[in-house]
This record gives C-alpha cells, sequence and structure tokens, in this order.
C-alpha cells in the first residue's frame, strides 16, 4: 500500500523558548527535567509514523500522553515546533495559508469529541457547511449533503435541529459534516469518548462498516485500549509525547515491548480484540464432493478424527460428514457424499470478534467455518481457542478438524 502520511521527526514545544528545549531533548533530558529546568512544555517528542492510503490507524494513551496535541499538528491546527509531516509525499509544514486553506478544504477533515455543532442550523445545514464555504452550488451541495447523512445512518433527520437529537446522533451529524467534503483523510479526536457506552459501541460498529465502504485513511485518537484495538488496523500507543510501540492489535497484545504496555494489554478483554482470522487454522483433512465415502473415511481415520468438511469447486464449503454416517453409508453400498452432508456447523467471516463467536463455541459439536464473501473456505476455529480467545497453539491443530 502506498504511504499517505509520513512524520518524521515530529517535535512539538508549548512555550517562549522552544529552540532551547529542542536542544535540551536531543541532549537526552526527560520531559519533566525540560519543563521545570526551562518552563517548557513538550507536548510531542521526537515522533515519527507512516499512515497507508485507507488504513484506519488508531493513536491512544492517557491523559498528557501527547496524543490528542500529535493529532492536531497534523492538520497544522497545531503548529510543530520541528520534523516533518507529508502528506502525499508533500511536506504541509511548509505551506503558505493558500496552501493550507486548500488542504484543510479539500484533503482533510476532523471530528471532535464535543460535536461543534451548530444549534441556530438544522442537521442539513450542519452538514452542508463546509461546502457553502467552498461556495458550492445549493442544489449540488444539498444532494451530496444528503448522501452523507445517509453514510451515517441519519437519513430522514434532514430538517431536524440538533438539539431534537441524542448524543450519538449528534456525533453522526459531525461524521457526515466531515464526509460531505470528501476528503481523503479523515481525522477524529476522541470522537465517542462523550457518548454512553452502548451508544459508544454502536458507533464503533458504524465506523468500521462505513469505514469498509468508503476506504478513508483515518487517524483516530483514544484513551480506550479496547477501543483502539478493536478499531485500529495498526495502533500507536504514546507515552510522555513519545510513541512507545506500534503495531497491529496482535503485535502489540503478543509481544508488548515493555512493562508500560503489558500493564495496558492486562486490562483488555481479549475477545473483544481478536478476530476469527487471528485464530483460525488450516484444516488438515478436507474432501471434496466429488470423492466417495470411502475417501472420506480414510481422511477421517488417518487423521483420528470423527467429521470431516466437504467442500466443493474453488474451496466452496459443501458440508460436514461425520465417521457414523459414513460408515452406515458403506454398509449399505451408497458411495455418494452428497446425501450424507450435514449443515448444522457454523459459519463466520474473518473479520468477526471472538466475542461474538462464544455462544456458537459452546453449542457447537463441530469447528466454526470461516469463509468468504463467496462461502469459500478460508480456515476453521477450533472451540478451545475460541474459548480461550487466544491465538491457537500446538495443541488446537491438532483437533483442526472436528
Amino acid at each position: 500500500m502506498a504511504k499517505k502520511i509520513e512524520v518524521r521527526n515530529l517535535v512539538k514545544i508549548f512555550g517562549s523558548k522552544p529552540k532551547l528545549a529542542v536542544k535540551r531533548l536531543a541532549e537526552g533530558w526527560s520531559k519533566e527535567r525540560i519543563l521545570k529546568v526551562t518552563g517548557q512544555t513538550v507536548g510531542v517528542n521526537n515522533v515519527s509514523l507512516a499512515v497507508d492510503e485507507g488504513e484506519l490507524f488508531v493513536i491512544m494513551g492517557l491523559s498528557g500522553s501527547g496524543k490528542s496535541t500529535l493529532i492536531r499538528c497534523l492538520n497544522l491546527l497545531t503548529k510543530p515546533t520541528s520534523g516533518q509531516i507529508l502528506v502525499d509525499d508533500e511536506n504541509i509544514v511548509e505551506y503558505n495559508k493558500k496552501q493550507l486553506r486548500g488542504f484543510r478544504q479539500k484533503k482533510v477533515a476532523m471530528v471532535f469529541q464535543n460535536f461543534g455543532l451548530f444549534t441556530h442550523r438544522t442537521v442539513l445545514g450542519n452538514v452542508e457547511y463546509g461546502l457553502e464555504v467552498r461556495n458550492i452550488d445549493k442544489e449540488k451541495r444539498r444532494k451530496i449533503a444528503l448522501e452523507a447523512l445517509e453514510n451515517v445512518g441519519l437519513k430522514g433527520w434532514e430538517d431536524k435541529m440538533p438539539t431534537e437529537l441524542s448524543g450519538g446522533m449528534q456525533q453522526r451529524v459531525g461524521l457526515a459534516r466531515a464526509l460531505a467534503n470528501d476528503p481523503d483523510i479523515l481525522l477524529m479526536d476522541e470522537p465517542f469518548s462523550a457518548l454512553d457506552p452502548l451508544i459508544r459501541r454502536d458507533m464503533q460498529i458504524e465506523l468500521l462498516e462505513m469505514q469498509a465502504k468508503l476506504k478513508k485513511t483515518i487517524i483516530f485518537i483514544t484513551h480506550d485500549i479496547n477501543e483502539a484495538f478493536k478499531l485500529g488496523d495498526r495502533v500507536a500507543v504514546m507515552k510522555d509525547g513519545k510513541i512507545v510501540q506500534q503495531g497491529t492489535p496482535e503485535e502489540i497484545l503478543n509481544n508488548p515491548s515493555n512493562e508500560y504496555i503489558e500493564d495496558f494489554v492486562k486490562t483488555i478483554d481479549r475477545t473483544k480484540v481478536v478476530q476469527a482470522k487471528n485464530i483460525m487454522i488450516r484444516p488438515n483433512a478436507l474432501v471434496s464432493i466429488k470423492d466417495g465415502v470411502r475417501v472420506a473415511i480414510r481422511e477421517m481415520q488417518a487423521n483420528n478424527i470423527s467429521s470431516v468438511f466437504v467442500v466443493g469447486d474453488k474451496m466452496k464449503i459443501a458440508g460436514i460428514v461425520t465417521i457414523d454416517d459414513c460408515v452406515e453409508a458403506v454398509k449399505n453400498k451408497r458411495t455418494s457424499l452428497q446425501e450424507l452432508l450435514r449443515h448444522d456447523y457454523h459459519k463466520t467471516t474473518k473479520d468477526e470478534f471472538v466475542e461474538n463467536l462464544l455462544e456458537d463455541a459452546i453449542k457447537t459439536k463441530y469447528p466454526i467455518v470461516v469463509v468468504n464473501d463467496e462461502d469459500r473456505l478460508l480456515g476453521i476455529i477450533v472451540r478451545t481457542s475460541i474459548l480461550a480467545g487466544l491465538l491457537p497453539n500446538d495443541s488446537d491443530a491438532a483437533e483442526c478438524s472436528a
């Protein structure tokens, strides 16, 4: 994937002597020592990162970690003290006022925690605002705004006033307003932190669904590790203005870089983070629908299992057969697998979270099948892996089919 954003050695100092603080940072002084001795506050300390086009990149950290300062640097609401911010290979830190205005109007949009809606404008009026500033024709901007509202699930609410909406709906309006300008980049500064837990969960799901459809480059700020790991393709964890570790949720979860990260991941509910694709394995045994009953029996005997999945053309899942049914078929001189197929197993997609598979795991007699949109078999998940919410280990692999 092409890099959309690249941050190189970014530093932000708050105070009247930023150059002095930058010099002390280079000498290895801590954030606390710089504040005590020089009175300068280090907001961002030598941060480097790259975000791919179409990636949902999450920056997380506790209050004071520098995450919100960093995201505000990315659209120059906060001017960095030093370093580079490359967007499509252009260093936006060097933009003049005209270039910066065009960048903010056309390429990047921001969604804030406090919604920031105009209470005297309707929902539609709020969404249209950015287009209005750009002098977009009234009819055209109405069409664009209505489409943006539909994308966030607010079709039919365009004539309401913000005060008539719940907190979650108001945040959807803020998101629609950002999307109406069709930005390449969406910056989201703790957008769900003021919402009730249930509404917050719904908004997380809706954001993932929207991202699957629109493929925006999103940088999302949060202090909640469960939210970070649920949403992020990759996650960067900040502390004292620095990035302590960055990687996929699975990489951070399984290989924390230090004690600080270890303490973070101890509190996480792994079932809300681990997805089917992380715990599925390739089955040792499979048979084709074209194979006969005796082939299925040999496959089950060779792998010491009591059932085996059956696939058709292009690995499309056809069903499952059991050893008892196959042995009975041989006794009755029946050779076709088609009439023995069972369908009392559960299927899921590779992006499903383990928490949503727990009930199926308790009920099922067989592994859960992971399929794509065309019903092609991608892998299977054994029950022990689901119930543990962990990646499969060697002992799980031995149970690979039934």
